[in-house]
């Protein structure tokens, strides 16, 4: 079932990968679903229950979800309140409605609504400036405008979406279904649908990252190492990498002020963006220790061809760390820079009495590949590009977009200490070379039980 890129040009999928597309490869690839446990609904949207865990190099990974949709929306709504709460209302029954039909596992549907500043600022602005949560560190909002980071190209579109809605599931009909009954939703236009995949070789067989790849005719598809949960090469899954429980809550880690009420408590922030890859830039001019120092650290030994790396807390790199290696081989590493930002630096007890040690990571990604370029559909058809194109739907849950934004600064190297003098898209600076970020924007995800129309009951 070979798709090459002459065939998949020809066909109606060129038309940006539509719903026919080289997606439908998925399943015919992917086999038998992963086994799940049970799992349950939980107050957070942004967590997902029932996630598979497995050991791989002796590290333990999280399973994610085959197919992933993203959702993008406007909303069609008469601003008057009794109209939005109406709006809240249809949409609302649409999300219980599926929740009653779909257990909220990777099994089931997994539903995660964002809203962005449009939304807020046109519906519900007074409301906003009084319970969107206020961070202490910025001295600014818990959900701000996307800016241009310096490594970001020119053309980088900062959206402005007034929602999103991500979907997760092992089945396929079930993302589908929830498309077809948001479309049915008169207060939501969808603006654009992106659409991917997860899955490495857990079981020892070829992932679907390379089989996709290869089998869409990306250029240095076939140089991914069988086995590799990402088109990159190393799995990003690993169990300590990701946020545990509630650490990326609002409420959990006191990074931002909750304005004397708990309407967003569960709440969290999602930054969304796509990134496409350079595969064969990747793996032709990077022999796999300079892959190694680049994913990572300098220095760091692992053995040969090794996908999954252990990140716990006790590999946790800080910015003198960073800075340290830096002064001896003028290279910084990925996971090392972010790290100096995006783990705590001393130990911390949540509100729920959880208690979280020094190193533990904050940022809950929920990333997964993809073949659009940029998306599978747009209402901005110009946007749209032919042909497929490896990259990512980079979705992160982080506790406000000012701790977001730190993250992704030190991705460029502005450590908490100051900046490395590194160009922005230097090979030297982590990924930087071999990524373009075609577009992003910050949202904020209620609790599951103000998910739909924040604010507009109020």
């Amino acid at each position: 079932m070979k798709l090459t890129r002459r065939g998949f040009l020809a066909g109606g999928a060129a038309t940006a990968l539509g719903a026919a597309g080289v997606y439908e490869l998925v399943d015919h690839l992917a086999g038998t679903a992963p086994r799940r446990p049970a799992g349950r609904l939980l107050p957070e949207q942004h967590l997902l229950d029932g996630v598979q865990l497995v050991r791989q190099d002796g590290v333990e990974v999280l399973v994610p979800p085959l197919h992933h949709q993203l959702v993008t929306v406007r909303v069609e709504a008469d601003p008057h309140p009794s109209s939005l709460r109406d709006a809240q209302q249809e949409v609302e029954r649409v999300f219980s409605g599926l929740e009653d039909d779909y257990p909220a596992t990777p099994a089931g549907l997994g539903i995660t609504v964002g809203w962005g500043m449009p939304y807020f600022r046109r519906y519900v602005p007074d409301q906003a400036s009084s319970y969107i949560p206020h961070d202490r560190r910025a001295g600014a909002s818990a959900l701000l405008d996307a800016p241009r980071f310096p490594s970001d190209p020119e053309e980088t579109v900062l959206e402005e979406n007034d929602g999103v809605i991500l979907l997760r599931s092992d089945v396929r009909d079930h993302v589908d279904d929830a498309v077809a009954r948001l479309r049915k939703a008169s207060p939501l236009q969808i603006t654009s649908l992106r659409r991917g995949f997860a899955g490495g070789g857990f079981e020892g067989g070829t992932s679907l990252p390379k089989q996709m790849a290869i089998d869409a005719g990306v250029p240095g598809a076939d140089l991914i190492p069988d086995t590799s949960e990402l088109f990159l090469g190393f799995t990003s899954t690993q169990r300590a990498g990701i946020g545990p429980g509630k650490i990326a809550n609002f409420e959990t880690l006191s990074f931002v002020d909750m304005r004397g009420t708990d309407y967003f408590v569960n709440g969290t922030h999602m930054h969304l963006s796509h990134v496409t890859e350079d595969l064969e830039l990747w793996y032709v001019n990077f022999d796999f220790d300079e892959r190694v120092t680049t994913a990572f650290r300098p220095g760091l030994q692992v053995k040969p061809n090794a996908q999954t790396v252990a990140q716990g807390p006790e590999e946790a790199q800080t910015a003198a760390d960073v800075r340290r290696d830096f002064d001896r081989t003028g290279r910084i590493g990925h996971s090392a820079a972010i790290q100096a930002t995006s783990r705590l630096a001393e130990d911390v007890t949540g509100p729920d009495g959880a208690h979280y040690p020094k190193g533990t990571a904050i940022p809950i990604r929920a990333d997964f590949n993809t073949l659009d370029n940029p998306f599978e559909f747009s209402i901005r058809p110009e946007e749209l590009q032919q042909g497929p194109a490896a990259g990512i739907h980079f979705v992160v849950f982080n506790p406000s977009s000012d701790d977001f934004h730190r993250n992704r600064m030190a991705m460029d190297g502005v450590l908490p200490d100051g900046k490395l003098p590194l160009p922005p898209r230097d090979r030297n600076q982590g990924f930087n070379s071999v990524l373009r970020t075609t577009h992003r924007q910050n949202f904020l995800v209620p609790p599951r039980r103000h998910r739909s129309f924040p604010l507009a009951e109020v």
